[in-house]
């Protein structure tokens, strides 16, 4: 499961890079939002996979092998995904109020309306 996940993971970072390498500052968006969720699917793959485990310890306090799910990457991506939501938000708003002042999404021509 995790080499199916890994390929994902890198397929996922190599259309990001390349939609932000575009000069469309919306494909530039939706470049950001593929490398945040490839690297919350990197974060958990990294940790382990275990499916239908609880994030508890037993009573003896030891555990041996893969007998709990650690809570630690969920926690983690869980405030990963906050944190891009609010980067996303006002990129977004952004992008809006760009293209009401300048009427494109061009990059090259943004650059230009500078000088």
């Amino acid at each position: 499961m995790e080499t199916i996940l890994s390929l994902l993971i890198g397929g996922l970072f190599a259309a990001g890079i390349y939609s932000i390498l575009r000069r469309s500052i919306v494909k530039l968006v939706i470049g950001l939002i593929m490398l945040s969720q490839s690297v919350n699917l990197l974060i958990l793959t990294a940790a382990g996979l275990t499916r239908g485990n609880p994030p508890l310890l037993p009573k003896e306090g030891f555990v041996t092998g893969q007998g709990y799910a650690d809570p630690l990457p969920q926690a983690l991506v869980l405030t990963a995904i906050v944190i891009s939501f609010g980067v996303i938000s006002f990129t977004l708003v952004l992008l809006y109020r760009a293209h009401q002042k300048l009427g494109t999404d061009d990059l090259d021509k943004m650059g230009e309306s500078d000088q």
